[in-house]
């Protein structure tokens, strides 16, 4: 089974960047899908965006698309989340995710510990 193991979450104002990294276990990482999901408090967890194996498909959630990029690095086992222009609704747990086929789905595949992203208004 692949371990994921989140970082790079934070404290940062309204407006500010964070990159999130997610590096996988195991030397099968090229062959997954990967995506990034989130939780805030009192709330579901909602989707974020998904790449597939190869870096050819990617999709976002609406309240994201423009702000967010998702990116992979086969060779480094590790998927990222550039996220610029954040906003004090972005603020969430950050969990990894990694399923076998693309497009990925809401409640499958393997989770990370998550990390957690604060921003101040």
């Amino acid at each position: 089974q692949v371990q994921l193991v989140e970082s790079g979450g934070g404290l940062v104002q309204a407006g500010g960047s964070l990159r999130l990294s997610c590096v996988a276990s195991g030397r099968t990482f090229g062959s997954y899908a990967m995506g990034w999901f989130r939780q805030a408090p009192g709330k579901e967890r909602e989707f974020v965006a998904s790449i597939n194996r190869n870096g050819g498909n990617i999709y976002y959630a609406e309240s994201v698309k423009g702000r967010f990029t998702i990116s992979r690095d086969n060779a480094k086992n590790t998927v990222y989340l550039q996220m610029n222009n954040l906003k004090p609704e972005d603020t969430a747990v950050y969990y990894c995710n990694v399923q076998t086929f693309y497009p990925i789905r809401a409640n499958a595949g393997s989770w990370g510990q998550g990390t957690q992203v604060t921003v101040s208004s």
